[in-house]
């Protein structure tokens, strides 16, 4: 009898592929929370536009449409082997961006440049990773394993965040992208060892024959109509584009923005107000590992995104990082518990041969972030980020309460499949 048991936030480490997944997902995380604070900070610096923060920030989601067909990979060859084969992309692009640091040739450019190359893959990870979950784990821990695999992500955001603006200041960018490079390599060489069990016959279809002759796009139209035709499912994915939209920009994107412009501070300001936001998730995160069944998963959702949008538009108008940095921190609670409670219900309410096809049109709802980052842009230019922000809040708080009431059936009623505990 191992002591795993005896601590129910524990229980999903019991399974021998999140034993290793978890950790590959923390090395996954750590880097790029680093990455993105270190050549999100030196392309404001290095060209003084907070457009060209918005273009880089935007490419990190340029392949957002390309997510559904990792889905369709996943579900046809086991979401263990295409996370990892994503993850060597990382490693090898992290790679070059170190020897282009070391040599004192890199540019904004080579960064956009690479910046795009990842962005074709990066958006995938976190469905991958929730796909890989549903794959190995029993469905009464899944709420549970949920929150704990949602911590990797939280807490690099503190660590990874705080590691990089002091690794930069320490050392310099070279060193700095040597670390996340081994992060990314420790990641894939854990991932295999994950592994899953889904095998492709299994997944993309009910017989052999089928997966075997069913062309990639079939199953991805298969996958497209099944949410199309599922009321909840539909209701999900319209939450999580809107809050893509309308909130990640604000909670993500534009820190830097507020940390220069707003507070007057530098990158350290920045990696404080990015960890305040992790903290908070973290709390979300761990406090669902533990009560997560004692919650209405759908109504949380609900919830969960007002209170979200509330404290981002407080924060718009929080005049400096001591009276900001709290109301983030309540803002990163909010979105932890619409993240972990979405992917749940999404997981649980769906066919185990979609799973990875569901998870990746979850992800195509990312691509709300772009034209989220880019719209910002010139109005922050012309209006200000207070304004900006309060509109944009304003948008996620209307559509958040018509999205309710369209799908209450599926979304508030206690009654509903999704509301279980």
């Amino acid at each position: 009898m191992t002591p795993i048991p005896r601590i129910p936030a524990l229980a999903p480490f019991r399974v021998r592929s999140f034993r290793f997944q978890w950790p590959a997902d923390m090395a996954t995380s750590w880097a790029f929370e680093m990455e993105t604070l270190i050549l999100g900070w030196y392309v404001l610096v290095e060209t003084g536009s907070v457009l060209m923060l918005t273009v880089f920030a935007s490419l990190l989601y340029i392949g957002t449409l390309l997510a559904p067909m990792f889905g369709v990979m996943g579900d046809r060859i086991g979401h263990g082997n295409v996370l990892a084969a994503m993850r060597a992309v990382y490693a090898a692009l992290a790679t070059a961006l170190m020897i282009l640091t070391l040599t004192e040739i890199l540019t904004p450019v080579h960064v956009l440049v690479i910046a795009g190359m990842a962005g074709l893959v990066r958006p995938s990870d976190i469905g991958m990773r929730g796909a890989l979950v549903g794959e190995t784990m029993p469905a009464a821990q899944l709420m549970g394993a949920m929150g704990i695999q949602r911590t990797t992500q939280d807490s690099a955001r503190i660590a990874g965040a705080l590691t990089g603006a002091g690794l930069v200041a320490a050392l310099g960018m070279g060193p700095a992208y040597l670390a996340i490079a081994v992060f990314y390599a420790i990641s894939v060489v854990l991932t295999l060892k994950a592994g899953g069990r889904t095998s492709a016959a299994h997944s993309a279809g009910a017989t052999p024959g089928v997966a075997a002759h069913a062309s990639p796009w079939h199953d991805l139209r298969e996958g497209l109509a099944y949410v199309w035709n599922t009321p909840l499912l539909l209701g999900l994915i319209s939450i999580a584009f809107l809050i893509n939209l309308t909130a990640f920009p604000l909670f993500t994107g534009l820190l830097p923005v507020v940390a220069k412009q707003i507070y007057l501070g530098d990158q350290t300001t920045l990696g404080y107000m990015i960890a305040s936001t992790a903290f908070g998730a973290l709390m979300g995160s761990l406090a669902l590992s533990r009560y997560g069944s004692a919650f209405r998963p759908a109504r949380m959702i609900v919830v969960a995104a007002a209170a979200w949008y509330s404290a981002l538009l407080a924060f718009a108008h929080a005049p400096d990082p001591d009276r900001g940095i709290p109301v983030l921190i309540l803002a990163g609670i909010a979105q932890s518990l619409i993240m972990v409670a979405m992917a749940t219900t999404l997981l649980r309410n769906s066919e185990q041969r979609f799973r990875g096809r569901i998870m990746g049109i979850r992800m195509l709802a990312i691509y709300g972030t772009l034209p989220g980052l880019l719209i910002a842009g010139p109005l922050i230019a012309r209006f200000g980020y207070p304004l900006t922000a309060t509109l944009y809040c304003v948008i996620g708080l209307a559509f958040t309460a018509l999205i309710a009431v369209r799908w209450r059936e599926q979304l508030w009623r206690l009654e509903a499949p999704a509301n279980t505990r």
